[in-house]
């Protein structure tokens, strides 16, 4: 059985993955884009990271760039999942 040793640091400003034997993996900004085309309609990841940070305060009115971390405690439980999804 294969087994994968890793640590990751949920911050306000960045998320890291580190990976025993292979040091820091991923550094990137703790930002996610969502988009919700119209009300009642699913909400999708339009960007994550360092694409996301970006639009942030640049985005049309159906894309929300969101931070879900908020002084050090998960703010979104919805956005922080899609974003971890995305990084690993």
């Amino acid at each position: 059985m294969f087994s994968n040793d890793l640590s990751i640091d949920l911050g306000t400003a960045n998320t890291l993955i580190y990976v025993k034997g292979q040091g820091i993996v991923l550094n990137e900004p703790s930002v996610v884009a969502i988009r919700q085309d119209r009300a009642g309609s699913p909400k999708s990841v339009a960007a994550v990271g360092h694409d996301a940070k970006q639009m942030l305060g640049r985005t049309p009115g159906n894309i929300a760039a969101i931070r879900p971390m908020k002084d050090g405690v998960i703010a979104d439980f919805f956005v922080t999942e899609k974003m971890l999804q995305h990084f690993y």
